[in-house]
């Protein structure tokens, strides 16, 4: 963790609203460190550990489910689970934004908290062959739970820090990471080494339970809420004149890039043991993919200082799109971890960056809740198309250059539309340039 030094602080000048009676501009002070900021960071990467860094972990339960428990359903049926559970942990961040945005920060952090604790209870309930029960608890419940964490614990990073802030950011994603590298692991065994699935999920449940509890106890926020907190109604009509914005949430990686980024996080498991290695090894390749999601994302808040924030998710999306389409060769233990390491460190840069490009391209600190909302839940629908597209391009044969394929080439558009919100965004600010005095 960097070292926090109190006496470094920002200052920036906030425009006033229209409808505020001010002159000038309002200064808001940032401490850019310090026990409180730290602690929240901590706390932050703790709830992503139990949001996407259990939703990431789906690969087992989709192995599982697959392979022993719900095997009168397909893949593609079974996908809808993840997909859910992933659209919800982000598409809920519309209406978590704005609860945010006006002062509800402990009332979401409390209430997720103990509706995921529920959920994964309720889930070790299931019984076999079940699957609208799994789908209740994990799909919908457990999906709900984690959207209203999720921009909340990643917004209130914002309250700290200015110049660290993609930093600052980047730790808190790294959270998720490091949970999806501990939850296959536990699950894996749980499920396989004679606990069973029933136990193996209780026991999952209460140590999300405990970390959360630490987390609610360590995060706080610092700004009181606006006076006037952003509506929703003129955010979107501000969005839609901001063609970097509206071009990163509608056509390109939020949506297009989404779509493909959840094939290996679900099926990597799978592909693995169905190609023939070890399921002890197998068990363990969605270690190495997160693994190396936990390097990409802590290097990242190093990296974009240096490079820019739109230039660092170009090369992150790019590489995972070749990556993708390298998994039509994917069969032997080589290839299993040449694969999903280097694909894992670049998904780890991308998901690190996407909340600082949010935070980049919104000029007015008071939506910050609001449209990070929006742009998360336009996430949301590539992640819920995804998974089921994958699992019926896959078919009862396992057909895996078809999804591979897919997921790829539309990875590869999401990449594109990056290429164009970065044109745009160097255009905008070179006309604003222009126009100085």
């Amino acid at each position: 963790m960097p070292p926090s030094e109190e006496s470094i602080q920002t200052v920036i000048k906030v425009p006033p609203k229209e409808n505020l009676d001010k002159a000038g501009t309002e200064l808001v002070q940032f401490p850019e460190g310090g026990a409180a900021a730290w602690c929240t960071v901590i706390g932050g990467a703790l709830v992503q550990s139990c949001g996407f860094g259990y939703t990431s972990s789906f690969g087992v339960y989709q192995d599982f489910y697959t392979l022993h428990y719900l095997t009168n359903e397909s893949s593609s049926a079974i996908s809808w689970i993840g997909s859910t559970n992933a659209f919800l942990a982000t598409g809920v961040g519309i209406i978590a934004g704005a609860l945010y945005d006006r002062g509800y920060f402990y009332h979401l952090m409390i209430g997720g908290s103990l509706l995921q604790s529920f959920a994964l209870f309720m889930l070790s309930l299931a019984q076999p062959g079940q699957y609208y029960q799994i789908f209740l608890a994990q799909g919908i419940a457990l999906g709900i739970a984690q959207g209203m964490l999720y921009v909340p614990t990643v917004a209130v990073v914002s309250h700290y820090f200015h110049k660290r802030r993609t930093l600052a950011m980047s730790l808190v994603a790294s959270g998720s990471s490091l949970g999806a590298i501990v939850h296959p692991v536990m699950l894996n065994n749980l499920f396989n080494r004679g606990v069973g699935f029933a136990n193996g999920v209780r026991i999952s449940a209460a140590f999300v339970s405990v970390l959360l509890l630490i987390a609610c106890l360590l995060v706080r926020t610092r700004l009181e809420p606006p006076k006037y907190p952003a509506n929703y109604l003129s955010v979107g009509k501000g969005v839609l004149h901001d063609m970097p914005f509206c071009i990163m949430c509608i056509g390109q990686v939020l949506l297009c890039f989404q779509t493909g980024f959840y094939f290996p996080l679900f099926y990597f498991q799978v592909d693995s043991v169905k190609h023939g290695n070890s399921e002890t090894f197998s068990f363990y390749s969605l270690v190495l993919l997160n693994g190396g999601s936990l390097i990409g994302r802590l290097s990242a808040g190093f990296i974009a200082p240096r490079v820019g924030v739109p230039r660092l998710m170009i090369l992150s999306t790019a590489v995972c799109a070749i990556f993708i389409l390298g998994m039509i060769g994917l069969n032997r233990v080589a290839t299993v971890v040449v694969l999903g390491t280097i694909y894992g460190y670049f998904a780890g840069i991308y998901i690190a960056m996407l909340s600082p490009t949010i935070t980049l391209l919104t000029s007015d600190f008071s939506e910050i809740g609001a449209r990070m909302g929006i742009g998360v839940t336009m996430a949301g629908f590539g992640s819920l198309l995804g998974g089921p597209i994958s699992g019926a391009l896959l078919t009862s044969q396992y057909k895996w250059w078809q999804p591979s394929l897919f997921n790829g080439l539309i990875s590869l558009t999401g990449c594109g539309m990056l290429i164009i919100m970065q044109l745009a965004l160097t255009r905008r600010k070179r006309s604003a340039e222009t126009q100085e005095p």
